[in-house]
């Protein structure tokens, strides 16, 4: 018998990409003789076989593909695949593809983050990345928000991140004005992120490690938030329309009395006033939403641009508070010279705001709180009396809060320019030379009025103007060099950045002015009545100059190593520390690259990732490294014995030895791809630990002041485990679903501070002036609470309370996730997001102002006092009784929507037409009206975390929209 054998000759092939580049790295397997290569940097290949044998060609980012053996001869186009490595993603200062990266960092994509109404940037982080937790400080449209990054890292130096847009770095300084206390408490700034149109968002980008963000220095220890907007790509020009409406309403009600529950439960006829009012509903309202976004970009063979206007109309659920955004942005690129030697690129946003505000201050005492007089005004009272105008209650410290809002007037407006221009120059093969010129300018203009009034709050009426100024400028100058030789492929990045912040703010004000309705309003002409109260300002500047590199290798696709190191010297600290240093390290193995794994069909993609870096905190005040002295009164002479001269007081102690929070971090990454993509993700571990931090302790004897700014002993320890899955469950050309989880553990530990304890979370309430609820203590986690323990009640009611103070759990979650799922059947979309968290409190301070002894004060109460017999001689006390879980599990976001197209107008690309349904129902048992919150209630500076005082609610919305593509 005999058997004819087919000779096997090399066969030489080319594998490129849909766009005709060559693809490196490739890998192609004979299917019959088990025979493996990989492509050159050319996308070349040779590989022996036998006519009709079929090869198997994988790569990251793209679809495999079979192909049989017709000759001596091959060229393979690749298509891109749904595989996620093969992604390009943005990083400090350049773009890596995903499968390179060594850092722990995570990319959003517009399509996945624009869901709902989202004023700013950071609010579209929520449930999205692993490690990240959004937390608000109001409801209110355009407040601001909190964003933690693994944790809480700094005792006075708060925690937000660094947020960078195309390249320029912001300050975390507020771009608009406060409010001042007109006896209703301060109101804070509002967040400087929602300047920025969420519809020209292309990418966000969260740097979680030091790895990834030490190339930022001494801003990075927060982590780092990179914002890219859209820019045109290749194609036709493009004109799109996209546009919402919508209306809004509180999530849920704080369960107070009804004014029938009222009438049982009082002992005294005289606090029964007639009537039945809901004060909550007599204040809230369904707001109106209303977004127009307008853009088109079109590209050349030699650049691009794209530009884009837009109108957000949003109204809050309280009556009186609203926000009004117009934006512009241009985004143009050209190039020059033979084959875009030089490329110039500027985007420019512009920004106009205005806002309207309520009488909702945090630093309001016990009686200073807008929305507490709704929540403890007497539901047996009318809106209005008998005459037809606002009912005057008549009780101290407490008023009619439709009264109060019809007296007040608190009007922000703030413009603002962010504009940068780059300009990349190829000075060798592989050598480019970068520029970048940067600037952000704001000015904010904050107009508050309380008019005269029957209230003990600033009875004869008063107007105050706060004006702020603030302007950023960026220089940056660096060098990039890529190197490939053969199976070694190298990046040097080399640079110097300079950014100066100058900040200036005036006010001024008159008191006594003429009623309401009386004359022109003070914000239009502030001198036509009352008495002028003396003018302040103060003007402030800051600079930071940095020197910058990284080395990124990578060796055959196998190995990969990272090393960064940045100097940072910024005017905020002392002569004898002007510079940080901080180095960073990473190195990552793709084990499917092995010869023990590339047989293995079920696992795509593994790779291992190790890192460890420093990283800095600088955000603290300015010139507290310097003395600080003024001229007073009080410790003058009488150097001729009849006229004083003032003397001179020092208000602050010198420490030139004052230098950064450091924050080191390990971190350790499997990311995976298995199943062709029916399931990828990433697991991690991280501890990170903040070292000397700055705080402002008593000075040592002898000193001019009792206080100085030092760097002290201790750490703040944050270490977890993050894990995000994801999984295309359906792929098919008519039907797909993909789904994605992610999960974050936290444990926080304070350790090693040379003070026994710190105290922070002042709290609201009578009698309760300088009692706080927070304390940072050795061995327990950051902002703990610190309190009585209530022990229940006894047979008539009273309150049980421990002997001493102990020390409970704190407001930082032991674990935050969410759950994303996009479901598409032909042209129809559903997208479901949910987010959560569980183990963390909340001190409910609220529900402490609410208390059972109202009742003996023509007050309203919470009604779970009364359902639990509590006496109404209980005397307000800091206890925890007012602390409450924060667990919760919410329907974040619920979309619907339908793609149509028009083959009889060939001008109309598509339209989307969609329902969405935001915040839609919440699982939770904190009696609050939203369990993802923390107030501002600092003390000394010392940040205060989970306290919730009267918080402005968050709303649930539901949009009507449409997107139109020409």
């Amino acid at each position: 018998m005999y058997y004819q054998v087919t000779p096997r000759e090399p066969v030489k092939g080319t594998v490129i990409g849909a766009d005709g580049a060559p693809i490196a790295g490739a890998t192609v397997r004979s299917l019959s003789s088990k025979k493996t290569t990989t492509t050159n940097e050319k996308g070349e290949f040779s590989l022996p076989a036998a006519e009709g044998e079929k090869f198997l060609i994988t790569v990251v980012g793209y679809n495999d593909q079979e192909v049989t053996v017709s000759g001596t001869s091959l060229r393979v186009t690749m298509t891109i695949g749904n595989s996620q490595l093969g992604e390009v993603v943005v990083v400090g200062y350049g773009s890596r593809k995903k499968a390179d990266l060594t850092g722990s960092l995570t990319q959003l994509k517009a399509d996945n983050i624009r869901q709902g109404v989202t004023i700013s940037a950071d609010n579209m982080l929520q449930g999205k990345v692993a490690g990240v937790r959004i937390a608000q400080s109001s409801g209110e449209p355009g407040a601001g928000v909190d964003v933690f990054i693994r944790g809480v890292g700094s005792i006075r130096s708060g925690s937000t991140p660094l947020f960078v847009i195309d390249g320029v770095p912001l300050s975390n300084d507020n771009v608009s004005a406060g409010s001042p206390d007109l006896g209703m408490g301060s109101t804070d700034a509002k967040n400087p992120l929602n300047f920025l149109n969420t519809g020209d968002i292309e990418t966000i980008t969260v740097l979680k490690d030091a790895s990834a963000a030490a190339i930022y220095g001494a801003r990075g220890s927060n982590g780092v938030v990179l914002i890219t907007t859209k820019r045109s790509k290749k194609g036709d020009p493009s004109l799109t329309y996209d546009t919402y409406v919508g209306t809004s309403s509180v999530i849920r009600k704080i369960r107070v009395l009804s004014a029938s529950e009222y009438r049982k439960a009082i002992t005294s006829p005289a606090f029964d006033h007639g009537g039945n009012t809901d004060w909550q509903d007599a204040i809230f309202r369904h707001g109106f939403v209303e977004n127009h976004n307008l853009s088109f970009a079109k590209t050349s063979a030699t650049g691009s641009y794209t530009a884009s206007i837009s109108r957000l109309d949003q109204d809050g659920v309280v009556k009186n508070s609203d926000f009004h955004r117009t934006t512009g942005r241009l985004n143009a690129e050209e190039s020059f010279f033979d084959n875009k030697r030089l490329v110039v690129k500027m985007n420019l946003t512009a920004s106009n705001i205005d806002e309207s505000g309520i009488p909702n201050g945090n630093t309001a005492g016990s009686d200073g709180q807008f929305m507490m007089y709704a929540l403890m005004a007497n539901p047996t009272w009318n809106v209005h009396d008998s005459t037809g105008n606002f009912t005057n209650f008549n009780i101290i410290q407490l008023f009619n809060p439709l009264y109060v809002l019809s007296v007040y007037d608190d009007r922000t407006n703030t413009f603002r320019v962010l504009g940068n221009v780059e300009a990349s120059l190829r000075l060798l093969p592989g050598l480019n030379y970068r520029f970048n010129l940067g600037l952000d300018k704001t000015a904010s203009e904050r107009n508050t009025t309380i008019y005269p009034n029957v209230t003990d709050r600033t009875p004869q009426g008063a107007y105050v103007q706060n004006d702020l100024k603030s302007l950023s400028t960026l220089l940056e100058h660096y060098l990039t060099y890529d190197l490939d030789i053969q199976k070694h492929q190298v990046e040097v990045l080399g640079g110097f950045s300079y950014q100066k912040f100058d900040f200036s703010g005036t006010a001024f004000g008159t008191q006594n002015i003429a009623a309401l309705g009386a004359g022109v309003p003070p914000m239009y002409n502030p001198g036509y009545s009352g008495i002028p109260s003396a003018p302040s300002g103060y003007a402030q500047e800051n600079e930071l100059q940095s020197f910058f590199g990284r080395l990124n290798y990578n060796y055959d696709n196998r190995f990969l190593v990272t090393a960064s190191l940045r100097a940072d010297g910024s005017t905020r600290f002392g002569a004898n520390n002007k510079y940080g240093y901080f180095p960073s390290f990473a190195a990552g193995w793709n084990l499917t690259k092995e010869s023990f794994l590339k047989n293995v069909s079920a696992i795509r993609s593994l790779k291992l990732r190790a890192s460890w870096g420093q990283t800095g905190n600088q955000e603290v005040p300015n010139k507290i490294t310097q003395a600080s002295y003024s001229l007073s009164a009080a410790s003058g002479y009488y150097l001729d014995g009849t006229n004083l001269v003032n003397g001179l007081v020092v208000n602050r102690t010198a420490n030139p030895d004052l230098k950064w929070e450091l924050v080191e971090q390990y971190n350790f990454g499997v990311d995976f791809e298995l199943f062709k993509n029916k399931l990828y993700g990433t697991l991690e571990y991280y501890n990170k630990a903040t070292k000397d931090p700055i705080l402002n302790i008593p000075s040592p004897p002898l000193s001019p002041t009792s206080t100085v700014w030092a760097n002290v002993g201790g750490e703040i320890v944050n270490k977890g485990f993050e894990i995000t899955l994801g999984s295309q469950v359906i792929s098919k050309k008519d039907l797909s679903w993909n789904v994605d989880v992610n999960g974050s553990t936290l444990k926080n530990v304070v350790e090693g501070l040379p003070v026994s304890e710190l105290y922070s979370g002042s709290i609201s309430g009578p009698g309760l002036s300088g009692v706080t609820a927070n304390i940072y203590k050795n061995g327990y986690a950051a902002g703990s609470f610190y309190m009585l323990k209530h022990l229940g009640y006894d047979q008539n009611g009273k309150d049980i309370f421990s002997t001493d103070r102990e020390i409970f759990q704190g407001a930082i979650p032991k674990f935050n996730f969410g759950f994303n799922s996009l479901l598409r059947y032909k042209t129809l979309d559903l997208g479901v997001s949910f987010i959560g968290q569980t183990g963390g409190y909340l001190f409910n301070n609220t529900a402490l102002e609410l208390n059972i002894n109202n009742l003996s004060t023509d007050r309203n109460v919470l009604k779970k006092y009364v359902d639990d017999h509590a006496n109404l001689g209980n005397q307000v006390t800091v206890s925890s009784l007012y602390l409450e879980k924060s667990d919760f599990l919410r329907l974040n976001n619920l979309r619907l929507g339908n793609t149509f197209s028009f083959k009889q107008l060939p001008w109309i690309q598509s339209l989307n037409v969609y329902v969405s349904a935001q915040n839609l129902f919440t699982i939770t048992k904190y009696s609050g009206y939203d369990p993802l919150v923390n107030t501002d209630k600092n003390v000394n500076g010392n940040q205060s975390l989970g306290v919730d005082y009267a918080t402005y609610p968050a709303a649930k919305t539901f949009l009507l929209g449409a997107t139109i593509k020409f």
